[in-house]
């Protein structure tokens, strides 16, 4: 069963993330397919990824879709004008794939490309709006399609900002997206349960489903650079510590991650698993999460 109709069945769901490498060998990627078949409900492609230049998304979410997965087709609007957005949707829909994911994209001068013009000429709520369109059948300035596709268009929201306003501020552009047509939502990294359940608890007259995003930790390091870093993300000392006393720190950022996904079983509609670099040790994640 697609995505799609587990969660409007209200089950709980998994997906997780492929990043595509730079290249066109694909051979670890259909490794990879292989292991997730049967254990996730649907698998997200980045979108060159932190603005690196890899093997396009749309053309991996085909070869997952070939080999028996649900992609998601992560969709940045980084580097693409709006004519190349709708020509990517219907492509995408012409070769089976129906999960979209609205970004706006990280900026180029954190890739490996500085140098690249950024576009941004829609950003991720006007995405929405255009999927919208294209689903009833136009292009976003009224012409008709011959053919229309049905997209089930998704998008991301920040959980964990510290300072009250951004808080609000999430809230509002969860609020925005919704009523451009978002149907559900997969969120930054959760580390700390309780304040991802208030979260939940204010956004639960939305009548969205969300998936908690969930990255297994693999250092001390990777911990406290997110902490720094990554707006919104807290890894808790006790987690930092529990990994610094560790002698195998892949095993334990395997069992943080597992416990996590329990906790998160009875809060939020599913999680979503980044393990970045990291798919092959996902079906070790979901069993000793006991999925």
């Amino acid at each position: 069963m697609s995505l799609q109709p587990l969660l409007e069945a209200k089950k709980f769901v998994v997906t997780t993330e492929v990043g595509p490498l730079k290249g066109t060998d694909t051979t670890e990627l259909e490794e990879v397919a292989g292991l997730l078949l049967g254990r996730v409900d649907a698998t997200n492609v980045t979108d060159q990824q932190s603005s690196v230049m890899r093997l396009g998304s749309l053309a991996t979410c085909h070869l997952l879709k070939e080999r028996g997965l649900d992609p998601v087709f992560q969709m940045t609007c980084r580097d693409r004008n709006r004519l190349a957005l709708q020509s990517d949707l219907l492509s995408a829909y012409v070769l089976g794939v129906e999960n979209v994911l609205s970004i706006t994209g990280d900026l180029p001068s954190l890739g490996d490309h500085p140098q690249a013009r950024s576009v941004y000429d829609l950003d991720s709520v006007q995405l929405l709006w255009v999927i919208g369109k294209l689903n009833d059948g136009y292009d976003m300035v009224g012409n008709e399609l011959k053919g229309k596709p049905d997209f089930f268009p998704g998008a991301v929201v920040n959980p964990g900002a510290d300072a009250g306003a951004a808080f609000e501020l999430q809230l509002i552009k969860m609020e925005k997206k919704i009523a451009a047509g978002a149907r559900f939502f997969q969120t930054q990294a959760v580390y700390d349960v309780n304040s991802f359940a208030k979260f939940m608890k204010r956004v639960e007259g939305f009548g969205v489903p969300v998936l908690a995003g969930v990255i297994p930790l693999k250092s001390v390091g990777m911990a406290r650079f997110m902490n720094k870093n990554v707006a919104g993300v807290f890894v808790p000392d006790e987690l930092i510590n529990k990994l610094a006393e560790a002698e195998d720190k892949v095993k334990t950022g395997i069992e943080i991650a597992a416990n996590l996904i329990k906790e998160l079983k009875g809060i939020s509609q599913g999680v979503h698993i980044m393990a970045i670099g990291s798919e092959k040790r996902v079906p070790q994640i979901l069993d000793a999460a006991g999925l």
